[in-house]
């Protein structure tokens, strides 16, 4: 079971969807470095550079990912971007989406790593059903840091007297992102597990190569 197959796209209609918005990440690049809007510009071209992740595993580990994975990420990774340009301020239910969705994201590779080790070690067995708390955790840990990295960005931002390429509204914000961080690892620890089935093998690949070294 593949992501691809739930979406009911093709691989190529699901990799133009995704090139499609990299080429807005690079367009927004372009149009805050020529108004001088670096925040823009840097938020943007940070994004751009995580969205090639996939590209760079296929190219130096000759892994192919998921279509639909590489498109869940180009996705996750545009929402954020694209809120930041006035949709978490215009509209109280963004930041919900961004952050179940990215979530599910967060919430897959955790699953994902967690296989992989227990695939690599005999010292590692984890009964099919503390998975989902492994993930519930994992994805509430990431969560805890991201917190923290938003008020550190913010920080620094006002000490450098420039614009935050991230914004913090308050402990009832940090409240509800958790909930919808939590809503996002439960669909993949009920649901979808298996799209994400297909990164595990890659990972421990990696664990055995790197024992190898």
């Amino acid at each position: 079971m593949t992501l691809s197959d739930t979406l009911g796209l093709s691989d190529s209609q699901e990799r133009l969807f995704a090139r499609s918005l990299q080429l807005a990440l690079g367009s927004l690049v372009v149009y805050g470095l020529v108004t001088l809007q670096l925040a823009m510009a840097a938020n943007a071209g940070l994004a751009l550079t995580v969205t090639f992740l996939p590209a760079l595993l296929r190219r130096e580990y000759g892994y192919s990912m998921d279509a639909g994975l590489v498109l869940l990420i180009t996705i996750a990774i545009f929402l954020h971007v694209l809120g930041s340009l006035g949709p978490y301020r215009w509209f109280s239910w963004y930041d919900e989406v961004t952050h179940t969705v990215s979530s599910i994201l967060v919430a897959g590779i955790g699953y994902a790593v967690l296989r992989a080790f227990e695939r690599h070690s005999d010292e590692i067995d984890v009964p099919s059903e503390f998975r989902a708390v492994f993930i519930l955790v994992f994805v509430l840990a990431f969560g805890v840091i991201w917190e923290v990295f938003e008020f550190g960005a913010v920080w620094l931002s006002q000490i450098l007297g420039i614009s935050s390429p991230v914004r913090v509204f308050g402990i009832d914000d940090i409240v509800t992102d958790m909930v919808f961080n939590t809503v996002g690892a439960v669909i993949v620890a009920i649901w979808g597990t298996g799209y994400f089935a297909d990164f595990v093998p890659f990972l421990g690949r990696r664990l055995r190569s790197s024992d190898d070294e």
